[in-house]
């Protein structure tokens, strides 16, 4: 018998081995081996068994590891569409479906000492009254750990050894599973009355799954429309059927609201399991044990951000991607693989069902719906019949020149908030970039400090008393004076603002409110983000400024007032998706407010108000967004008419870099000179022309059909001979063009 292995080295091919007797019956496709490669020994996959081979004198398998095949047959073949469509290894796609932590050699199982009661045959030993204190705490639970009992009795160990020595209790190790959120008490919950749009979405999300076709729906509903509860309701039919569910989120930062709810529903009845957790902020030891107890099959439901896509649920039933139109679930480094997409396929090669919700739905998804490749689901009214917030947008080019300054919070702004604390009720402000300052400029010679290794200019962080480049991480003092030798002016200035300057300026104006920031800086502990959101949950906190990290996904009833301090931020960027991502931006930060009894009001803060990115968001008409920026895309040939794979070069020598570029071009040119609808634009210099030291030319490719172009781009990647300097980056279905 014959293994095909695929190494943890990425060397674009398979090896084969011989399977040693005593290993024939624990090697299976799927299964993590240890093998001989030149004079040492590595880890790998096995992707393949076959009777024989065109090699001779193979060399054996050094040793099996673990009793169970880690990767599943189909999750395999996942990966290696994944490479293929991607262009990347089929071994760096691998590294993506095994997280490190179950990758190595020693299973990672942590043990602990337990303490089990064991059954009194006969007459009962004589205790010590402290002895008998402590029996009764080990008869009661029958089994805890041996930490557990000391921290709950104040006994010492010796006195848990006498009560071993006489024969009521055993103490021995056993493995002790880290749960990321075992800690917080679940208390079981009820199934919520559905209204008609709900259940007509559940009931054709579960015929689906009952005639086993994949099927892909696009749930779109307004916030506060009650997605979830479909989404739960959809996950017990699944249950029902002896089917698992993966559910993405796009932040982590969501996932410890959503796991409190999911674990809640399923924590008891008939449809109760496990649920497990999976993204990047957990220990490699929680990783470990999650990933194993889907595997086990003891959880059939998995909550993750965008690698959860590959957890080894089988079978799988459901696959649920929340706030689908979200670019987290784009991977920014190999492979490139957006989630939202692998799931649809995911979802084809194993018969289930893909339920992608969002208020605001992507281009491309509702594209595909409208060439009848998805179907349509629609929640067009929030729970209870709750009105949508009043929005109101603020020119703040009057307000400017009224205050005869720039202002951070317009007039009608600050008379809200003020309403809103006098009624003790709560405000969530938006402002999409961190730091105090954007920029340190000097007013007398015009020098703006800039990062040495980046084309941007670095931010002032006043809580720090440092500048720091949000691209590579650079970080300078704060200079007192000019650093210009000619000029030395001591009154350099700081313009533009960020998060900590809105914080700074709210404790100023309302001195009396409570004010909380919400950003990647804020957040410097695993738990701070509960704390933040716990104490904003229970009324401690007022006002609550963030980043998109509170843009989303959050559910407070007392929150009436949103302020969107910059909405059109992100409108002055070179992408071709700068309006539909305000767009998405303003509406979801929106969809905070009015969630409880009292009706929401969100107020807009914009420079260019009547842009159609803020009027359309501004009447909640995501419809009316798409038909005017769908006829933008099709007029360029942008996404989601044509597909994009966009070709970065980078190197430290910009020369060199650019003759690099022109020549790649010119191959492309000739390779696919038989390609039609193919446009090639570039090379040119990216928008971010140097980030981390490294020069960017960038050559973007637009085609109908991205498959068979990612086949060809594989193989001039390969071909092409580059200097050893210059690195070649394929992204396909790019969805950061920066």
């Amino acid at each position: 018998m014959i293994a095909r292995v695929t190494l943890e080295i990425a060397l674009r091919k398979e090896f084969d081995y011989s399977i040693p007797e005593e290993f024939v019956r624990q090697v299976e496709v799927g299964s993590r081996v240890k093998v001989p490669f030149g004079h040492r020994q590595v880890l790998g996959v096995v992707t393949a068994l076959a009777e024989d081979s065109p090699h001779t004198n193979l060399r054996p398998i050094a040793k099996v590891i673990g009793a169970q095949s880690l990767v599943t047959p189909k999750v395999l073949e996942l990966a290696r569409w994944i490479a293929d469509y991607y262009c990347c290894p089929v071994e760096v796609a691998l590294k993506s479906v095994l997280p490190d932590a179950v990758r190595k050699e020693k299973e990672g199982w942590r043990e602990r000492l337990f303490v089990r009661a064991l059954t009194v045959e006969g007459e009962m030993p004589k205790l010590t009254r402290r002895q008998q204190d402590v029996w009764n705490v080990i008869e009661e639970w029958r089994r805890l750990s041996l930490t557990e009992l000391l921290r709950l009795t104040g006994a010492t160990p010796d006195l848990v050894r006498r009560l071993e020595d006489k024969g009521l209790v055993k103490i021995g190790p056993e493995v002790f599973e880290r749960d990321p959120y075992g800690e917080e008490q679940i208390l079981p919950t009820k199934a919520l009355a559905l209204n008609t749009e709900q259940q007509n979405a559940l009931g054709a999300v579960t015929n689906a799954m009952t005639a086993a076709q994949p099927k892909v729906f696009l749930l779109h509903g307004v916030t506060g429309s009650g997605k979830t509860e479909v989404y739960l309701q959809a996950i017990a039919r699944a249950l029902e059927q002896g089917r698992g569910a993966i559910v993405l989120v796009p932040e982590i930062s969501l996932t410890p609201q959503t796991v409190e709810r999911f674990k809640a529903r399923f924590s008891a009845g008939k449809v109760q399991t496990l649920v497990a957790v999976l993204h990047s902020h957990l220990s490699a030891g929680e990783r470990h044990d999650e990933w194993h107890k889907i595997r086990q099959g003891r959880a059939r439901v998995v909550i993750g951000a965008r690698s959860a896509i590959f957890a080894p649920v089988e079978p799988l039933g459901l696959i649920i991607v929340d706030e689908e139109h979200e670019h987290s679930y784009k991977q920014e480094e190999a492979p490139r693989y957006h989630a939202r997409d692998v799931a649809v396929v995911r979802a084809s090669r194993e018969n289930a069902v893909v339920v992608l919700g969002s208020a605001t739905p992507s281009m491309e998804s509702f594209y595909n719906m409208r060439r009848g490749k998805y179907q349509l689901l629609e929640l067009r009214a929030r729970v209870d019949d709750k009105r949508m917030p009043i929005v109101r947008v603020v020119d703040m080019r009057k307000e400017n020149r009224k205050d005869k300054g720039l202002q951070i919070f317009s007039q009608p702004l600050k008379e809200a908030i003020t309403q809103r604390l006098e009624r003790h009720e709560q405000v969530i402000l938006f402002l999409n970039r961190r730091g105090y300052s954007t920029a340190l400029q000097c007013p007398q010679c015009g020098y703006v400090a800039g990062c040495p290794n980046c084309s941007v200019s670095l931010t002032y962080h006043r809580q720090a008393q440092k500048l720091l480049c949000h691209i590579c991480a650079y970080e300078a003092a704060v200079p007192v004076k000019c650093p210009e030798p000619k000029c030395g002016n001591p009154a350099i200035r700081y313009s533009g603002l960020g998060t900590e300057k809105v914080e700074d300026t709210l404790t100023r104006l309302f001195p009396d409110a409570r004010v909380e920031r919400m950003d990647s800086d804020a957040l410097k502990r695993k738990e701070d983000y509960r704390r933040i959101l716990g104490d904003f949950r229970l009324g401690k906190t007022d006002i609550l400024v963030g980043t998109q990290m509170i843009a989303k996904g959050l559910h407070f009833p007392n929150v009436t007032l949103v302020g969107i301090v910059y909405a059109d931020l992100g409108l002055h960027v070179p992408d071709f998706r700068a309006g539909e991502r305000t767009f998405q931006l303003l509406t979801q930060v929106a969809g905070r407010a009015g969630r409880g009894d009292v009706e929401g009001e969100v107020v807009v803060q914009a420079f260019t108000p009547f842009h159609p990115a803020i009027q359309y968001a501004r009447r909640h008409d995501y419809l009316g967004f798409y038909e005017q920026e769908i006829e933008f895309r099709e007029q360029l040939k942008y996404p989601p008419v044509s597909r994009v794979a966009l070709l970065t070069l980078k190197g430290h020598n910009e020369d060199k870099i650019k003759f690099s570029a022109e020549h790649l071009r010119k191959e492309l040119e000739k390779e696919l000179a038989e390609w039609k609808d193919l446009i090639i634009a570039g090379p040119a210099p990216a928008p971010l022309a140097r980030a981390e030291s490294y020069y960017r030319y960038q050559i973007m490719l637009r085609a109908r059909q991205m498959s068979k172009l990612s086949r060809h781009l594989s193989k001039i990647q390969e071909a092409t001979a580059l200097p050893d300097d210059v690195t070649l980056v394929v992204d396909i279905d790019p969805v950061n063009l920066i």
